[in-house]
């Protein structure tokens, strides 16, 4: 089972922490799973941008990313070459070190 380690995020993590999942499992569902709320305003479908996470660590072990995403993350606050949105980054067999990203774009939160 692969260990995602999350560095500090001042609401979501605090402290950072780690946790486990199923190889299979998105990086989104592994977090909510473990009490760690990250956005996820489109309920996981890739409509929006506000599950976006930078992989520090293990970035080549997830899938590739299809067109839907690479265009939606095109989008994306802060976005950097290991960015993936969670939703879609299915965990392998490998350990991760995720970072997510200190603001996101959430226009329904936002009262747009």
């Amino acid at each position: 089972m692969p260990t995602i380690r999350i560095l500090p995020h001042p609401e979501y993590c605090p402290q950072g922490t780690t946790v486990q999942a199923p190889a299979g499992t998105t990086i989104c569902e592994a977090l909510l799973e473990n009490g760690i709320h990250i956005e996820h305003a489109c309920d996981m479908s890739c409509a929006c941008t506000t599950c976006h996470v930078i992989v520090r660590e293990g970035f080549a072990s997830l899938g590739e990313l299809d067109e839907t995403e690479e265009d939606l993350l095109d989008r994306a606050w802060g976005l950097e070459p290991q960015s993936r949105l969670s939703c879609q980054a299915v965990l392998a067999q490998t350990d991760l070190t995720v970072d997510i990203p200190r603001y996101t774009i959430n226009h329904a939160k936002e009262n747009h």
